[in-house]
């Protein structure tokens, strides 16, 4: 069975620059021999985390929505790409209620100490970040990085790898840069193939 990848863009814009960068990534981890699965944040019908802490006792969530599903493929797969810009030195609100909603793996991991995913498979989760930045300074990616790398290890995939391209208020378009969108399809094939050995 081919290693099951799940993609998330957490852009606002479906067609933009995060977007684009998100798709050369995706190639290069289909063209290794991987499924992905791409999930579109922006478009899904979701509430913010409410901290209720019912999942302190129950691996489910008491809100019912379209996070339910998406539970279980983050419990079943083996790699994670995540694409964002940057908003505010962070991550955009909605990226950021989807990173949330994962209460479920925290309560499991650190209250419960029943993580959802086993040691030997964490060992093989690998979780690769691409962004863009409007603006040209330094430590821009500082926040949206901590945030993915916390999620990271919530979610027992680790931050493994990163495509960073700032001063896009100047570049406007990203497929004006073939050096970054090579570097996104590189390391999508990278993750890609680590997974599929490592799933073989």
């Amino acid at each position: 069975m081919p290693a099951q990848i799940i993609a998330v863009l957490g852009s606002p814009l479906a067609g933009g620059n995060t977007a684009t960068l998100l798709d050369q990534a995706i190639q290069g981890a289909r063209d290794a021999g991987c499924d992905v699965e791409k999930i579109l944040v922006n478009q899904l019908n979701i509430r913010p985390c409410m901290e209720i802490f019912y999942c302190m006792e129950n691996e489910a969530c008491r809100i019912q929505d379209e996070m339910t599903p998406i539970y279980e493929k983050f419990r079943d797969m083996d790699g994670l790409i995540v694409a964002s810009p940057v908003m505010t030195m962070g991550i955009p609100g909605k990226l950021k209620i989807f990173l949330d909603r994962f209460q479920v793996f925290y309560m499991a991991k650190y209250f419960r100490e029943k993580p959802f995913i086993s040691r030997e498979k964490r060992r093989q989760r690998k979780m690769l970040f691409i962004s863009i930045a409007g603006m040209d300074i330094d430590h821009v990616f500082e926040g949206a990085k901590m945030t993915m790398r916390a999620f990271g290890e919530i979610i027992d995939c680790p931050y493994w790898g990163e495509v960073l391209r700032n001063d896009m208020d100047t570049i406007k378009d990203i497929r004006t840069r073939p050096e970054v969108m090579e570097a996104a399809y590189r390391k999508g094939n990278e993750l890609g193939r680590l997974l599929a050995g490592e799933s073989a």
